[in-house]
């Protein structure tokens, strides 16, 4: 069967070999294998921490959690009563239908409504739907936010949000190289002072590498990314996600996470589309899109061959 659901997991397999399995807690993606054209043979793609809990207690270090409705710590009027990263990343999610199941892909909707719990701390009304189609090389993972608010008030009750998708791309983090972000402009989250953080910088790098502490928030990026290593690699497109964030903790910042494997900084980089530098506003009755795309690449190439 491509779709199986066990004990909160969904999982998601292609008749090519490729496969996804999510948690409905938090709607999280947790293993991607998917091969290429020369090796078909599927290998796993994410990276998820072997001290990561799995079992609905805390969201996973790992695999691409979904952020939702603030990024970071909350700024937003609105978000004021949530903690980092809001609360889709550790609510428990209905499956609702499948909706796609032929040679092309498999692919799920979950669905996530306010309950007494988020009501209590966000009492916005909203409805998510989160599909996540497999297909024989590659990933998509599409959010959809509607505002269920049937206020016709002036000014009209806009749901006012951000969003991003968390991927934790399993990669050689030393070897690996982003791009292309080059004048791009960002925002280093690593620096001391909070008038630093919030200071606008440029890249000047054609391959941005995540060898030292790297928490680099992008600006209007572009929506077409390549995460590229000696041997392998993968291309991220997206709709709608108009920054991206590229983080990896190394061994400064990931030896105090309780929830990270020894090393683990070393076997991920994580490059994260989201809508995070302001505010994404849907109307009443209205819906937002955010989707990306994640496909392996099938033969290597780095920078200096583009």
């Amino acid at each position: 069967m491509p779709v199986k659901q066990v004990s909160g997991r969904v999982t998601l397999t292609h008749a090519k070999g490729s496969s996804v399995e999510l948690l409905l807690y938090g709607a999280t993606v947790i293993s991607w294998k998917a091969g290429t054209i020369t090796e078909p043979q599927p290998v796993e793609r994410l990276f998820v921490s072997s001290k990561a809990a799995v079992d609905g207690s805390k969201p996973v270090r790992g695999g691409i959690p979904v952020i939702f409705p603030c990024f970071g710590p909350p700024s937003h009027p609105d978000h004021m009563k949530l903690g980092q990263h809001g609360f889709a990343r550790n609510e428990v999610w209905k499956f609702d239908s499948i909706v796609m199941d032929n040679d092309e892909g498999v692919s799920v909707r979950l669905m996530l409504e306010p309950t007494a719990g988020i009501t209590a701390k966000y009492d916005k009304p909203f409805h998510l739907a989160y599909v996540v189609t497999l297909a024989e090389h590659q990933i998509s993972t599409d959010l959809h936010v509607t505002n269920t608010s049937t206020s016709t008030t002036y000014p009209p009750d806009n749901l006012e949000f951000q969003a991003l998708f968390h991927n934790y791309i399993r990669a050689p983090a030393n070897d690996v190289l982003v791009f292309p972000l080059q004048n791009k402009s960002y925002f280093d989250k690593t620096e001391a002072s909070e008038e630093a953080r919030n200071k606008s910088k440029v890249e000047a790098r054609a391959g941005v590498d995540v060898r030292q502490f790297t928490d680099s928030v992008y600006e209007d990026a572009g929506g077409k990314y390549e995460v590229t290593w000696p041997g392998g690699g993968v291309e991220i497109t997206v709709r709608e996600l108009k920054d991206v964030v590229v983080w990896n903790p190394q061994q400064a910042a990931g030896a105090k996470m309780g929830d990270m494997e020894d090393g683990g900084w070393e076997r991920y980089v994580c490059v994260e589309p989201g809508y995070v530098r302001g505010f994404a506003k849907v109307e009443p009755g209205k819906t937002w899109i955010g989707q990306q795309v994640i496909s392996v690449i099938h033969h290597e190439r780095r920078i200096n061959q583009l």
